[in-house]
């Protein structure tokens, strides 16, 4: 019994190094880089999203705690309007 079983053990062992050899060598070549390095952008341009909702959900908030007029509105009125009224 402990040697068919040590026999199986080390087939699958061997069977495991050489599937991960093969994924390790595949992905060291040209096309493997290149998957590599998409993957990494499309994980930093989905980061980059992520922070911009947070940073304009946080703004938001801060907007209304301080009482303040949403982002794009103009806060002052135009000069000539502002002649008009004190004359």
């Amino acid at each position: 019994m402990g040697r068919p079983l040590w026999f199986v053990a080390g087939a699958g062992v061997g069977v495991y190094a050489a599937a991960r050899a093969r994924r390790a060598a595949e992905s060291l070549t040209a096309d493997g880089l290149r998957d590599r390095v998409r993957g990494w952008q499309a994980g930093a341009r989905l980061f980059a999203e992520e922070v911009q909702q947070g940073r304009a959900e946080r703004e938001t908030e801060l907007r209304e705690q301080l009482g303040l007029r949403p982002h794009g509105l103009p806060e002052l009125t135009s000069s000539t309007e502002q002649m008009k009224d004190q004359h």
